[in-house]
C-alpha cells in the first residue's frame, strides 16, 4: 500500500507518523505556539528528527466553534511557510490542511505533496476536481457540519455504517476523475459524540473494507481528555493508549502533535503484528 507523494512512493502498510504544525492563533491545543520563521523551523525539523514521515500544515483552525477566516487569509498565513519549510527541507512531504481548492492548488504549486480536507468535498464543490487535476494524495475526511456548527447535537442510526457509506460515495466520485491516491480519516471530534467517537476507535478495523489508507486525529482531542477529566495539555498519555489501538485495528497514518511517543507506539505495535 503506498502513495505517490511528488514522485516519491512513500509505503504505508507499515503505519507512518504525520506531524502536526498549526500555524493558527486559535486551535484547541497549540494555537499562537508558532508565530515566526525560528519557531516554525525548530519545531518542524524536531518532528522530522524524530521520525515524521509527513507534516501537516494548517492555517484555519477547525476546532469546535472555531473563528472563520477568509480564504485571502489563509493563503497569507500558509504560503509563505510553505515556501519557507521547503527551502529549508527540500525532501519534507508536507500535507496541506484545507477545505478550500484554491488553498490546495497554490499551496501544491508552492510545494506541498498531500491535501488534507475536513470536508470531504464538502465545502468547496471544487475541490475533487482540483485535486484530481493536480494528481496528489487527498486525505478524504468525513465531518458532520461546519467547524463551527458540527458539535451541536451530532445525529445518527449508525455512526460507523454512516461514514463508511459517506467514504464509498465520495471515493466513487474521486474515482471517476482518476483519483487514486486517496486516504480516509474518519474524523474524530468533528460532528462526533464522544459516544461516536468510541465507538469509531473500537471498530475502526471495518473501514478496511474500503481498501484505502486509513489515518487516526485522535491527539490530544477532548474524547480523551473530557473522558479523563484533565486538559488537552495533560492527555499525552491518553493520545498513547487512543493512537495503540487505532494501529491495532488498521490505521496507516498516526496523526499527532507528539511524533516521538508516536513513533515509539508504532515500534511497540510493529512488534505486535510483524
Amino acid at each position: 500500500m503506498t502513495i505517490n507523494c511528488k514522485g516519491v512512493l512513500v509505503e504505508v502498510s507499515s503505519p507512518k507518523v504525520m506531524g502536526i504544525l498549526n500555524i493558527t492563533p486559535d486551535s484547541f491545543y497549540d494555537g499562537g505556539s508558532y508565530k515566526n520563521e525560528s519557531d516554525i523551523l525548530y519545531q518542524v525539523e524536531k518532528m522530522l528528527t524524530e521520525g515524521a514521515t509527513f507534516i501537516d500544515v494548517g492555517a484555519y483552525s477547525s476546532r469546535p466553534g472555531a473563528k472563520h477566516i477568509s480564504q485571502e487569509e489563509e493563503l497569507n498565513r500558509i504560503v509563505p511557510v510553505i515556501h519557507l519549510l521547503v527551502k529549508n527541507f527540500p525532501e519534507i512531504i508536507i500535507s496541506v490542511d484545507t477545505f478550500r481548492s484554491k488553498v490546495a492548488q497554490e499551496t501544491i504549486h508552492a510545494g506541498a505533496a498531500i491535501v488534507n480536507d475536513i470536508s470531504g468535498g464538502k465545502m468547496d464543490a471544487k475541490m475533487f476536481e482540483t485535486v484530481a487535476n493536480l494528481q496528489v494524495p487527498y486525505i478524504l475526511m468525513h465531518m458532520l457540519g461546519t467547524p463551527q456548527n458540527m458539535q451541536k447535537n451530532p445525529v445518527y442510526e449508525d455512526v460507523v455504517k454512516e461514514i463508511v457509506s459517506f467514504f464509498a460515495a465520495q471515493m466513487h466520485k474521486l474515482h471517476q476523475l482518476k483519483l487514486n491516491d486517496i486516504i480516509i480519516d474518519v474524523g474524530f471530534g468533528f460532528g462526533k459524540t464522544n459516544a461516536h467517537n468510541f465507538e469509531i476507535l473500537k471498530n475502526l478495523s471495518l473501514f478496511k473494507s474500503l481498501d484505502t489508507p486509513i489515518l487516526a486525529g485522535i491527539s490530544r482531542k477532548s474524547m480523551l481528555y473530557k473522558t479523563l477529566d484533565i486538559s488537552a495539555q495533560e492527555a499525552l498519555n491518553a493520545t498513547t493508549s487512543a493512537n495503540t489501538i487505532a494501529l491495532l485495528n488498521g490505521a496507516n497514518i498516526l496523526r499527532v502533535h507528539d511524533v516521538k511517543e508516536a513513533v515509539e507506539a508504532v515500534k511497540i505495535v510493529n512488534k505486535i503484528l510483524s
